[in-house]
């Protein structure tokens, strides 16, 4: 492709659109020629002209994506040129080191991927790429500058050999980043740790910004190698209480100098918030060491210098003030808890004064509540799990926690109450509002709360009573103010959650009769609260209280309300005297009351509805419950009036989000089940149940005839969709789901077909009708088996079918879509027509062949409009929506299970498209989606094989199945390439990936072998020849091993054989490649 830019001019020029320009046309078309500048023969002398003549910082930040894309390339440049690159580089950085930051580090990140991608490229018995750690060391003989850009070519190295490029295979990474940790990483944190001492050594001038540059990246350059990941497990970030670091062994040397630790302890109390931070972060990590590193008196020692350092810092406390300081001091807190079990913790000589000081820090953090929020988690974590230690220390040390425990309880439940007049008085934003992080607390507190469980009731107590009385002096005070009641109120809710909180956090084991009778004492005053409130409703709501009320009863009713608990528990006691509530089924009374009365009156508040109808839902699921429930009035109100009359919300007024309809499919779902206890064969029960949705569609059906008011229907048929879905779900026998259909088919069924037709292109509508079909055709508990005299079965598909065609032909209509819209506006109804076709081929309950045998087009028109709908997506987008894909791919799987004569009649286009899909699937990392493509590919492999097999025979029987197969056969002979792309795959997997699904890609890679025996000889030869002499006889003894008994079959038996000799095969490969770090990459290569 020619350029059309030669000066150096027009690259600027391009370079000012591409990163600082407004006008999106000139953006786009900057992006088309920088691909086409990367791709050019030319790009090099560009890169170069542009990073020694360029007169713009964004001209070299071109030059630096160039290169890295060059650098990254699949099919690598020559070894030689790859070694020009980094010594250009490497030269230009160190001739001009007051570049822009950003460039340098563009520059750098190029040198890290050349020397991470080169890791193991030998010129001359040498490992030419790994000079870069003597060549950094030049670096930092030179000035500070020079010394900054060397510490950051090592940190960005470090950082991208930790870094997993999922383009690439695992196990070439996992090489890479296993060599470069046992070969030079700790010789970097050796280098890194040097430098820090001499910083602390003499006096820092920290005005000067370069000197700061430069112990910030030193210190970024240790935490990137406490941060490696060792063990090459790729732990979930986020899980950061349970991160252990894996240092390796021969590492202890320089954890167990205790000048280690103190190093970076001193760098704290020495450098500026900014950089002190990073030293904090560095001792999160050392603090997180992997306990088997020392014996028990080396980490005894090792805890007590970390507990030294803790004191240190708390006794000094300016630091904390700043919150980046801070956050990473309550980290290094539950770190500390985390690794080291409380009975070692008593045991160090400081730990009673330790422990006072971290009572009081965390007292004092709780009670500045709006001071680094984000934090405080770390701190109830380390008090949770120090709490839920207590009853395992064997040690005779006091772990002091039965004293400060309460304080930490009395100091939460003090501040929030404390923080509602700041929040209503300055406006701030309601703690309460983030419910995510409210939850995340009080779930900490419970444990915590239960330590010394009578100071934490008495004070509970004490303050309900007092803020109940102050409520209900507000509430008969004619001059009472809107924010003092916003106060009240908000405190009211706080008590509520904190009593929910402490019941929720009863344990079986360790409760007594008197802990039962304290939630008593305080479960009665909430639920006289509860009372309180309904009565003055509708006239005053406030949905704080009621979401904490929820909480409340949620976390009541798991601790003490369900199949396997005492009802004699004490919790009744004082319930009883009070309130009558004397056991579980008085309780439940008050539940059902409790939910029709949010159900009838806070219609309109979502958050509210959808928690109350969780709270419903969790209470249907269980027999023993589900038997008590039905005899209460509320529930039997329930069942005969579930209309919008006593319950708005399953109103369609425009008041009410189309979103809002989603908490439908959970009421029905419960009232299903509870209808089911005592339904029976009732069918007069059920048809009395179904009234209020009957009238509804019959009102649908009128409208569609009369032809108005279309956007009420719509609204309409949405709810009534969600409704039948919850209904749907809750049916799992035979003769219930029968009375479903019966009621649905032949009237109802075709109104939601012709919805489909209408509303296209409004996926809020087509959505949940779509997600109905989906359910109405799940076969579960076999309930789709209808009696043998009965065409229900054929009768559902038949109106699936319809349904399916129409949406494809439909959406097919939309044309081209932008990336935000499709899938939302396609991909996502394509998925759920997937999914119900996938339930119809493998429910078993239609017998497909008859659609041909009596000329019924229906099964025919499913698969059609299958294909259309596929051929309307790409590859890419087939992998990266993964709802999409766990669709696709199980029903084609399906279909090559046992339809394979449809996909021999494919054009060989659309049979190809199918077959790449298949291909790339193989590789995914979703071992859903790839355990799936094994399975389909091995039916089609057996079914070609079968046919090869019964090709010289010529039976007269069959004749449409063996021009099926000769079809296949014929397509596969034109296009070889696709079967020997999957074994290669395929083989790629087991030689050198991490294979979770060995018996999967075993089944498939048999009769691939068996198929083409030559190209499977040349793989063979291509590994084996790319191995050092020494090598070759070990990798073909594990070939020979690997078909040693296997014969030209796909017998069962003959399967097991050959995977049980994959699996074999497996470890001897990876045995032999083991030794030697450049063996196996560049067949890999090749291979991939």
């Amino acid at each position: 492709m020619a350029l059309h830019f030669q000066s150096l001019a027009e690259l600027e020029a391009l370079c000012t659109h591409l990163y600082v320009g407004t006008d999106l046309t000139e953006r786009i078309e900057a992006e088309k020629a920088l691909l086409e500048l990367i791709d050019s023969p030319e790009c090099l002398s560009k890169c170069q002209l542009l990073l020694e003549q360029g007169t713009t910082p964004y001209a070299q930040l071109l030059a630096a994506t160039c290169l890295s894309k060059l650098a990254t390339r699949l099919d690598p440049l020559p070894v030689e040129q790859r070694i020009d690159i980094r010594n250009y580089i490497l030269n230009y950085v160190a001739s001009q080191p007051k570049l822009a930051p950003f460039v340098i580090q563009a520059l750098i990140q190029v040198i890290a991927k050349l020397t991470k991608l080169g890791w193991f490229e030998v010129q001359k018995d040498e490992f030419v790429f790994r000079e870069i750690i003597a060549d950094v060391k030049k670096f930092l003989q030179g000035t500070v500058q020079h010394c900054t850009v060397g510490v950051m070519i090592l940190s960005e190295l470090t950082q991208e050999m930790n870094l997993v490029d999922y383009s690439r295979p695992s196990a070439k990474h996992r090489k890479i980043a296993t060599s470069f940790r046992d070969s030079s990483l700790q010789d970097i944190l050796v280098l890194a740790c040097s430098l820090l001492k001499q910083v602390l050594a003499k006096p820092l001038n920290l005005q000067d910004q370069d000197q700061q540059s430069l112990v910030m990246q030193v210190l970024k350059l240790v935490l990137s190698c406490l941060s490696f990941d060792f063990l090459g497990s790729a732990a979930d970030e986020s899980a950061d209480d349970l991160c252990t670091v894996q240092i390796p062994t021969t590492w202890r040397t320089i954890f167990l100098e205790p000048e280690t630790l103190e190093l970076f302890f001193n760098l704290y109390h020495s450098l500026p918030p900014l950089l002190s931070q990073l030293a904090l972060s560095c001792l999160v990590q050392f603090a997180s060491t992997r306990r088997s590193l020392f014996s028990s008196p080396e980490r005894a020692k090792y805890l007590g210098n970390l507990i030294k350092g803790v004191k240190r810092i708390l006794e000094n406390p300016q630091g904390l003030s700043d919150p980046g300081n801070y956050h990473e001091f309550c980290r290094f807190l539950a770190r500390l808890k985390t690794n080291y079990q409380l009975g070692e913790l008593v045991l160090v000589k400081e730990y009673a004064e330790v422990i006072g000081l971290i009572a009081n820090f965390t007292i004092t953090s709780l009670q500045h509540w709006e001071f680094a929020p984000n934090s405080v988690h770390y701190l109830l974590t380390l008090w949770q799990r120090m709490v839920a230690s207590v009853p395992f220390v064997k040690s005779t040390e006091p772990h002091l926690l039965d004293t400060y425990a309460p304080e930490i309880t009395k100091a939460f439940i003090t501040s929030r109450l404390e923080s509602v007049a700041i929040v209503v008085r300055d406006n701030l934003d309601d703690p309460l509002d983030d419910t995510a992080t409210v939850f995340q607390q009080l779930e900490q507190l419970c444990t915590v709360s239960r330590c010394e469980y009578e100071k934490t009731c008495t004070l509970l107590v004490q303050l309900f009573d007092q803020n109940a009385q102050n409520y209900q002096k507000l509430l008969h005070s004619a001059s009472g103010l809107a924010v003092d009641m916003a106060i009240q109120e908000g405190r009211l809710a706080w008590l509520i959650y904190l009593v929910g909180t402490v019941v929720g956090g009863r344990l079986t084991y360790t409760s007594t009769d008197e802990h039962d009778a304290l939630d008593g004492e305080l479960s009665c005053r909430v639920f006289q609260l509860i009372t309180l409130m309904d009565t003055r409703l509708p006239r005053c709501t406030n949905e704080k209280i009621e979401l904490a009320i929820l909480w409340f009863l949620d976390q009541f009713r798991k601790t003490y309300v369900g199949d396997q608990l005492q009802r004699t528990s004490k919790v009744y006691a004082r319930m009883s005297e009070v309130l009558g509530i004397a056991d579980d089924n008085h309780v439940l009374e008050t539940f059902m009351t409790k939910i029709v009365t949010n159900l009838k009156y806070w219609g309109r508040c979502e958050p509210v509805i959808s928690r109350t109808l969780q709270f419903l839902s969790d209470l249907s699921v269980g027999y023993i419950l589900l038997k008590k429930l039905v005899k209460i009035d509320a529930v039997k109100f329930m069942l005969k009036n579930h209309t919008s009359e006593y319950f708005p919300f399953l109103g369609i007024s425009d008041t009410y989000s189309l979103s809002d309809f989603r908490c439908r499919t959970t009421f029905y779902t419960a009232l299903t089940r509870l209808l089911m206890v005592d339904l029976g064969e009732d069918e007069d029960e059920f048809e009395n149940f179904m009234l209020p949705l009957t009238v509804s569609f019959e009102t649908v059906l009128q409208i569609f005839n009369n032809n108005f008011k279309q956007e009420e229907v719509k609204r309409m048929l949405i709810g009534l969709a969600r409704d039948l879905r919850g209904i749907a779900f809750a049916l799992n026998t035979k003769t219930s789901y029968t009375m479903l259909f019966d009621w649905m088919y032949p009237t109802y069924l075709p109104v939601l077909q012709r919805a489909i037709e209408r509303w296209y292109g409004e996926p809020e509508c087509t959505t949940p009708i779509l997600k109905l079909l989906a359910e109405l055709m799940q076969n579960r508990s076999q309930r789709l088996n209808f009696d043998v005299s009965s065409p229900n079965g054929i009768l559902l598909f038949r109106e699936a079918s319809k349904m399916i065609c129409t949406y494809g032909n439909q959406i097919l209509s939309l044309g081209s879509l932008s990336k935000d819209q499709i899938y939302p506006m396609k991909l996502k109804g394509i998925s759920i027509c997937y999914s119900a076709l996938k339930s119809a081929l493998c429910g078993n309950y239609v017998s497909f062949g008859v659609f041909k045998l009596y000329g019924d087009n229906h099964f025919d028109n499913v698969l059609q409009a299958f294909i259309k709908m596929l051929l309307s997506v790409s590859h890419s987008d087939l992998l990266q929506y993964r709802k999409l894909s766990q669709s696709y791919y199980p029903l084609l799987e399906c279909l090559t299970q046992d339809h394979m004569s449809f996909l021999t009649n494919l054009e060989p286009p659309v049979l190809l498209y199918v077959l790449t899909s298949l291909s790339e699937g193989l590789s995914t990392v979703d071992t859903v989606v790839s355990s799936s493509c094994c399975t389909s590919l091995d039916y089609m492999v057996t079914y070609l094989f079968k046919h090869i097999a019964k090709e010289g025979k010529k039976p007269l029987r069959c004749r449409e199945a063996l021009q099926a197969g000769q079809r296949l056969l014929h397509f596969m002979q034109q296009n070889p390439d696709v079967l020997q792309q999957m074994m290669s795959v395929l083989m790629n997997t087991v030689i050198f990936e991490d294979c979770r699904n060995q018996w999967s890609v075993s089944r498939p890679l048999l009769g691939l072998i068996l198929l083409n025996e030559k190209y499977f000889g040349e793989l063979r030869a291509s590994l084996i020849n790319s191995q050092p002499l020494s090598k070759q006889e070990a990798l073909a003894q594990c070939f020979r091993n690997l078909m040693e008994g296997v014969e030209q079959s796909l017998s069962v038996k003959n399967r097991d054989r050959f995977t049980q000799n994959l699996s074999v095969f497996r470890r001897d490969v990876a045995e032999a490649l083991r030794n030697d770090g450049h063996t196996g990459l560049y067949s890999l290569d090749m291979m991939s």
